[in-house]
C-alpha cells in the first residue's frame, strides 16, 4: 500500500536527523546525512517501548555533529514492505548528493508466512535491495549494506547460532556485484555474542521482569551494535577518521533518551 501524504509528512519530521543544526541554508547543505532504511533493530523506540532501544538511536554518540543521521528504521519492515508503503519514497524525497543510504533488512524478509514481508533471499531480496542502491545513487547519495544483526541464539553446547539463512550471503554477493560498500554486521555480531557468552548477552538484549526477547537490544545492547557499524563504516571509507569518535570510549547508558510516542 501507499502512505496517505500525511502519513507522509509525519513519516518525514518523525526522522528529523539528529543533531541538526539551523545555522543557515548554506552551513547545512554541506553537512552530509546517514540515512538509515531498516527495521525494529535499527529503529527509533519511544517512551511506550523502553527499554527497547534500536541501533540507529545510539548511532549518533560515534559520529561528529556534522554527519547527522536521519532514522528512518520502523518496527516490522521488510525490504519490500518498506518499499511497498512508500517509505523508501520519503528518503529518496529528502536525501541529496553527498548523502549516505544505509541499509539493514532480512529480519522480516525471513517470514515466509507473509506475503507483504517476505522475499527470497536470492531473487526478490536482492531485487528489492537493488531499488534502495539504484535510489540512492540516482540522486548522488551513496548507498551502503549492512547484514542483519544477529538474533540471540546459542545451541546446547553455548555457541552463538546464526539466525538468518542465506540471507547475509545473498547481501554480500549484492555487495560485490553492484560494488556497494559492505558492513557484515551479522558476522560481528555474531562473534560479539559468542565472546559474551549465554548469559553475559542477556544484559545487551531486551530482557525485563516480564520479556525474555532475543531480538531488539536494551541500551547497552544498541550502543554496542552501533559501535560495530561505526567501525565499519570508519574500516570500509565510507566516512573518515574526523567523521567518526568515541570509537573506543564508553557510551553511559544515560544518553539514551526515549521521546514520547510519534503520532501518525
Amino acid at each position: 500500500m501507499s502512505l496517505t501524504r500525511r502519513q507522509v509528512t509525519v513519516a518525514a519530521i518523525a526522522a528529523v536527523p539528529v543533531a541538526f543544526s539551523a545555522t543557515g541554508t548554506a552551513q547545512a547543505r554541506e553537512q552530509r546525512t546517514l540515512y538509515i532504511a531498516g527495521d525494529s533493530t535499527a529503529a527509533q523506540k519511544y517512551a511506550d517501548a523502553a527499554p527497547e532501544t534500536g541501533w540507529g538511536m545510539a548511532l549518533p554518540f560515534f559520529l561528529h555533529k556534522d554527519r547527522r543521521v536521519a532514522n528512518h528504521a520502523v518496527n516490522g519492515r521488510s525490504s519490500k514492505s518498506f518499499v511497498d508503503e512508500g517509505r523508501l519514497d520519503v528518503i529518496l524525497g529528502a536525501i541529496r548528493p553527498g548523502d549516505f543510504l544505509l541499509i539493514q533488512f532480512a529480519h522480516n524478509d525471513e517470514k515466509t508466512s507473509d506475503p507483504a514481508r517476505y522475499t527470497e533471499p536470492w531473487t526478490t531480496y536482492q531485487d528489492y535491495l537493488r531499488l534502495y542502491i539504484d535510489g540512492a545513487r540516482a540522486r548522488g547519495a551513496r548507498p551502503v549494506l549492512a547484514t542483519s544483526v544477529e538474533r540471540r541464539k546459542f545451541d546446547a553446547s553455548g555457541n552463538a547460532v546464526p539466525t538468518h539463512g542465506d540471507y547475509p550471503a545473498a547481501m554480500r554477493a549484492l555487495a560485490t556485484e553492484e560494488s556497494v560498500a559492505l558492513l557484515d554486521i551479522q558476522a560481528l555480531s555474531l562473534a560479539l555474542w559468542q565472546k559474551l557468552g549465554v548469559e553475559e548477552t542477556k544484559r545487551y538484549f531486551n530482557w525485563t521482569a516480564t520479556e525474555q526477547d532475543n531480538t531488539h537490544f536494551n541500551p547497552p545492547g544498541a550502543i554496542a551494535v552501533a559501535r560495530l557499524v561505526a567501525g565499519e563504516l570508519l574500516r570500509h571509507r565510507v566516512l573518515a577518521p574526523r567523521d567518526v569518535c568515541r570509537l573506543d570510549a564508553e557510551i553511559p547508558e544515560s544518553w539514551i533518551t526515549w521521546p514520547s510516542p510519534a503520532t501518525v
